[in-house]
């Protein structure tokens, strides 16, 4: 079984302007079905909006407050690039909810995907970029707070930098951040994660898995965590445009492969597997197909070594 979340809110969620690419999120399963990825009995709706409680492990309660009273200020509610509307916090706390029932699925069943998530630009304080609220902080937090996991390491491989996810968690030993990242691409101004590798402009693939491979098998025996996330945009490929690294398709399938195959064969702790959730990050190539192949690739990977 490969657990995956699907969010049936996105059907009607943004304005017309702001559609594409968030169509993926509607075409997504449907290639995952038809090439016999998952089956219909693999998809779970989020059970209900993730509560309050939840959501204020990590960020305050006047940002959160308003968010769902929509009284965030104009300058604030810009930088979300997103219109602040009802619907849109509705579909922020339900990818988080998202990602909280994925990880519970995934110490049952190794791994859980949401086909949103990896909301990494959203501060304790403040959102950005498309980003309200940070779905696998929320997550991480759960599952400290409720005896699921100490020790967690989250790996970010989309394009930008997960700035909200290094300030979250600054400062706090039990959970490692580790973001591989265009040095010139937003954010502008970097926030420091536990391990950083900025990357410059046209990394191809052979440049990007080389230090990839030479950081994250360390990185997981140092770090010994007992859960893992992980974050994979498919913005790394060359076609993207709000990335500016080299990827192949090919090459952005081999970084899922390596990465899952990583966590696969971590061996210290004495359950017999690293739980690990997955949250899609994002992709913004012009045709639509390049970003759902290079998605499909992320789950078939997941699939084929995880399971």
């Amino acid at each position: 079984m490969l657990p995956i979340a699907f969010h049936p809110i996105y059907k009607h969620p943004l304005p017309e302007g702001h559609r594409f690419p968030m169509i993926k999120y509607e075409l997504l399963p449907e290639q995952l079905k038809l090439e016999g990825i998952a089956t219909e009995a693999d998809f779970f709706e989020p059970s209900k909006l993730c509560e309050d409680v939840d959501v204020l492990r990590v960020h305050t309660a006047d940002y959160l407050d308003d968010l769902k009273n929509l009284t965030l200020d104009k300058r604030a509610a810009r930088k979300l690039g997103f219109p602040l509307s009802k619907e849109l916090v509705s579909r922020e706390l339900r990818i988080a909810q998202g990602t909280i029932e994925g990880c519970l699925k995934a110490i049952d069943h190794k791994v859980a995907m949401n086909i949103a998530g990896g909301t990494h630009h959203a501060y304790t304080d403040h959102g950005e970029a498309f980003c309200l609220l940070n779905d696998q902080a929320i997550a991480a937090r759960y599952l400290q707070h409720h005896g699921h996991a100490e020790k967690i390491l989250i790996v970010d491989l989309d394009v930008h930098q997960g700035n909200g996810t290094a300030e979250i968690f600054t400062g706090d030993d039990s959970v490692f951040t580790f973001s591989m990242h265009g040095a010139s691409n937003y954010p502008f101004k970097k926030e420091t994660s536990d391990l950083d590798i900025a990357l410059p402009d046209g990394t191809n693939d052979e440049a990007f898995l080389k230090e990839l491979r030479h950081h994250l098998p360390d990185l997981i025996a140092q770090q010994k965590p007992d859960f893992i996330f992980y974050l994979a945009g498919v913005d790394v490929l060359s076609t993207d445009k709000l990335g500016r690294l080299g990827l192949t398709p090919q090459g952005c399938k081999m970084r899922d492969e390596y990465s899952f195959s990583a966590f696969a064969k971590a061996n210290h702790i004495s359950k017999p597997f690293i739980p690990v959730q997955c949250s899609m990050g994002g992709g913004y190539s012009p045709e639509i197909k390049i970003i759902i192949d290079a998605h499909t690739n992320t789950y078939r990977a997941a699939r084929d070594i995880l399971l």
